[in-house]
This record gives structure tokens, C-alpha cells and sequence, in this order.
């Protein structure tokens, strides 16, 4: 919404091609950091998102007074955010860097199953059901369907899965929860979006990352808040390849001290999440990886590229094996 907001300016004003991006970045920094009251984290997130591993530092300025003047505005208007927790952070020695990277490496996988399932869902709605509007109409029975099913079941509290879900979020940072409210979360989530329910991915995410960490964290050895805290952002820096607002956005909301872990937790998780990402548009300014992409590819055309890609190679071994 900031960036399509933003991008009214540039036709009242006529702005250049590159002007209109640094409009662009400059209404989702603000967008982000007045929906979650984190002003540098919004700022960096504009900067990251457009393409994964470059940023423009000619659009810093505009992105950070944006997002400032943004979480002004709110708290000006009453906004109060939802606050988070952590309580005990462990000192970053080996046993504790090691499992974070343990965790970060699950928390990436997480994002990367996210995004794919959503991606891959809504091509088979498509395709199935050609007349769009009837995709949610669909989806929506679906999911009232599932939770009339489920609502009977003891042991799992549906009604946890199709909301915001910001009380089990906070939840997650004070006691243990289900071990399975995170897959919960994302089949309901998944499948919302799938067939065409427009929503939100970030706020899913996050508990989707919280209460992931809640699970993991007897496992580990390691505090549920913090654990929960960590996941909270890290899930979200592999789905939406922003490592460094995720970091950021961890110390606004839970405190410097919990920086250098949730650091290379949301590293771990940007690298395993690999070229995939909640954000179909996003291109590639710089590969995570040695394996070479063409230069701003969107994430949508990779499998394109890939699948050509292989067609050459075999062709290329075809004739040389003619020629032998």
C-alpha cells in the first residue's frame, strides 16, 4: 500500500524512470515502519527489497526520512504497537552460535517451503479454476470447511490459525506452545493466499517464525523467548530476502542485546532460502550463490531460465556426441 500510494507522486509530478523507483522504496520504507513501529528496519527494508543482494544508497535519504516522518505520523495519531518480551538472551559463545546457525538453517528452509507452496498454489487454482473470482469463493469454503472440521479437536485450537494472530505471537515469547502451531498457521495461510485472498504475508510470517523458534527452542537448548524472538525475523529475512532490516527490525523490537545471534540467524536463513521469495517481482542484483543468473532477473523468470538453460546443455551434448 505505501508503494502504490507513493507511486501516485510520480505521475502528478512526472518523474523519471529512476525517480519513480526511489518513490517506490520510499513509500514501502514508510509503509513498513509505521505498521510495525520500526523506523531504521522500515527504511532498510525499501532499500533491500526491489532486488536481492544490491541497494541503492542514492535512495538512503528519501527512505529514511520516509520511514521516520511515517512512524511519527502514527504514534501522532495514537498507533500503539504491540509490544515484545524476550526476557533471558545467552551469550554468544560456540555451543550457542552453533545452534542459532542450527536454527537459522530450518527457520530459511521454512520461508523457502512458504513461498514455493504459495507460488505453486496459486498456479494450480489457476489453472483449475479459470474464472478468478471464484478462486477465493473456493478457497474460503475450503478453509471454513477445515475449521468446522478441526473445530471439534481437543488438542488443536483452530481458531489460533485464521487470525492475525498477534496473541499467540506474544504468546510464544512467555511459554511453550503446540509444537505444530506453526504448520497450522501456514496451511491456513498458504492456502488463503493460494487461491487468492489478498492479506498480507509478513505478519503470518512472523508467527509462523515465532512460534517455529517456541518449538525448537527445548531442542536447542535454548530460551523460549529468545528463540521465538529470533525466529520471529529470521523466518521472514529467507522469504522475503532482507537479511539486513530483519537485523535491524530485531534490535528495534527485542533490544541490541540479542543482535550478533539473531544476525546470523537471519544470514543462515537468507542463504538457504536460496532464489526464492514471497515477492514474485523482485530481481536478482546480485546471486546469493556461485551459480550464475542473468543480470535483474525477476525471481519468477529463474525456473524459466533454468529449464532453458538445461535444454542447451543437452542439445550442446547431442551434437557433440554426433560429431564423435
Amino acid at each position: 500500500m505505501g508503494g502504490a500510494l507513493a507511486d501516485q507522486l510520480t505521475h502528478v509530478f512526472r518523474l523519471r524512470r529512476e525517480d519513480r523507483r526511489v518513490i517506490l522504496m520510499a513509500g514501502i520504507s514508510a509503509g513498513f515502519a509505521s505498521v510495525f513501529g520500526t523506523p531504521l528496519a522500515g527504511a532498510l527494508f525499501g532499500l533491500e527489497v526491489l532486488a536481492i543482494g544490491r541497494m541503492r544508497y542514492d535512495a538512503l535519504f528519501p527512505c529514511v526520512v520516509a520511514a521516520i516522518v511515517a512512524d511519527q505520523v502514527g504514534q501522532a495519531w495514537g498507533v500503539v504497537h504491540t509490544h515484545y518480551v524476550i526476557g533471558e538472551v545467552v551469550p554468544v559463545q560456540l555451543w550457542s552460535v552453533m545452534a542459532v546457525v542450527v536454527a537459522g538453517i530450518i527457520f530459511g528452509l521454512t520461508g523457502l517451503l512458504f513461498a514455493t507452496a504459495t507460488h505453486k498454489l496459486g498456479a494450480f487454482v489457476k489453472r483449475l479454476i479459470s474464472y478468478s473470482p471464484l478462486r477465493p469463493f473456493a478457497g474460503g469454503l475450503l478453509i471454513a470447511v477445515a475449521v468446522w472440521a478441526l473445530g471439534s479437536n481437543h488438542y488443536i485450537d483452530v481458531d489460533k490459525y485464521i487470525g492475525l494472530g498477534i496473541p499467540s505471537i506474544v504468546q510464544s515469547f512467555q511459554m511453550p506452545m503446540a509444537p505444530w502451531d506453526w504448520l497450522g498457521k501456514m496451511l491456513f495461510t498458504v492456502v488463503s493466499l493460494g487461491t487468492g485472498f489478498k492479506g498480507g504475508e509478513v505478519t503470518p510470517l512472523f508467527y509462523i517464525g515465532a512460534t517455529l523458534g517456541n518449538a525448537l527452542a527445548p531442542l536447542l537448548h535454548l530460551p523460549f523467548g529468545m528463540l521465538a524472538g529470533i525466529g520471529f525475523v529470521a523466518v521472514f529475512a529467507g522469504a522475503a530476502n532482507t537479511p539486513l532490516a530483519t537485523i535491524v527490525m530485531a534490535m528495534e523490537l527485542f533490544g541490541p542485546e540479542i543482535a550478533p545471534l539473531a544476525a546470523i540467524a537471519c544470514i543462515a536463513s537468507y542463504l538457504v532460502s536460496g532464489h526464492t521469495g514471497i515477492y514474485h517481482a523482485q530481481r536478482v542484483g546480485h546471486s546469493k550463490h556461485h551459480r550464475p543468473l542473468p543480470k535483474e532477473i525477476r525471481l519468477s523468470d529463474i525456473k524459466q531460465f533454468h529449464a532453458q538453460s538445461e535444454s542447451a546443455s543437452e542439445r550442446k551434448v547431442a551434437l557433440m556426441g554426433e560429431e564423435k
